[in-house]
């Protein structure tokens, strides 16, 4: 009989912080609805936002449960994946996909609370998952491409929980972030199995570091000129007026972020956000510095002033 914390561990709720991109649509919106003082409606939809977000990690959380159970043999000749409670023998391959199955149910009724809108999200994301585990993840790139459409279609969803529109900017920007920190999850696991001396491969067979490399540098570019494209649209204007070029001005933080991630990587450790934020305070203080320099582009009243002053209007 697994224990429960056993079954926390195979719900993974550590990488729970990743479904925060079904709240960007609502960040950005409630920013500007209290920026102009439409603050009416905000408390529905954060309750929404929050819902989108609660049915995202029992999904996520159903098919990580599920993965483990599929990838249990191969994961006890990883060094790391071995802990994993389903390879470790802590839970059975049984259990895990009932578990699975439970909170994949559960995330569908909890969406369907919203809309069904936000239902067939995560009907679609779950057959996105099912599609990974019985082959995309097999298949070099394509597997992490599947992640990050995952993540895009968070992006996408959170909007949707909310009815409001979103920018394309901003979704192709989650998604090739998420590319980004997929390859660096495989870089991570390349690292850390070569560290240990085993022979455990990636289930999609890169081609060694080199190719890593490639995509790591390709998707980091990539996700800057996107977050770029995102504060310099014409959508962003629209909404902010002046700030959108404040927006754009945090550019080299999030350049430093993305590097110590792929440093990260090279080093072999965690992948884990939750764990970056605790071990590495790079990331932590460029993660606070955003979210602080954001709250002065968009809620100190001169920063449009200077902000108008200083740079051509659109």
């Amino acid at each position: 009989m697994p224990s429960p914390r056993d079954i926390l561990r195979l719900a993974r709720p550590g990488d729970w912080t990743k479904n925060s991109f079904v709240l960007l649509a609502f960040i950005f919106w409630a920013a500007n609805a209290v920026r102009t003082g439409e603050t009416s409606a905000i408390g529905g939809k954060a309750a929404c936002a929050a819902l989108a977000f609660a049915a995202f990690c029992l999904v996520a959380s159903g098919f990580y449960a599920i993965n483990d159970a599929i990838d249990a043999e191969k994961d006890r000749g990883h060094p790391v994946k071995c802990r994993r409670p389903v390879a470790s023998g802590a839970v059975s391959r049984g259990t895990a996909v009932a578990m699975g199955v439970v909170l994949v149910v559960a995330a569908l009724a909890t969406a369907y609370s919203v809309s069904k809108a936000l239902m067939a999200a995560i009907a679609f994301y779950a057959a996105l998952q099912l599609a990974y585990n019985w082959g995309l993840k097999r298949i070099a790139v394509v597997d992490v491409m599947t992640i990050a459409t995952g993540f895009a279609l968070r992006a996408a969803a959170g909007a949707v929980a909310i009815e409001v529109q979103t920018s394309p900017w901003l979704v192709l920007c989650v998604f090739f972030l998420c590319l980004f920190l997929g390859c660096t999850k495989r870089m991570c696991d390349l690292v850390s199995a070569e560290r240990a001396g085993s022979a455990w491969r990636c289930s999609a067979e890169y081609r060694g570091r080199d190719e890593l490399q490639w995509l790591l540098g390709v998707s980091a570019v990539v996700t800057t000129l996107m977050y770029l494209s995102y504060t310099l649209s014409a959508h962003t204007w629209a909404l902010y007026g002046p700030r959108a070029y404040g927006l754009a001005m945090l550019t080299p933080v999030v350049l430093l972020a993305i590097h110590r991630f792929w440093r990260r990587a090279n080093d072999g450790s965690s992948d884990s956000p939750l764990d970056a934020l605790r071990n590495d305070r790079v990331v932590l203080g460029s993660i606070v510095l955003f979210f602080a320099l954001l709250g002065v582009v968009m809620f100190v009243p001169q920063a449009a002033e200077v902000l108008d002053r200083v740079f051509l209007p659109q």
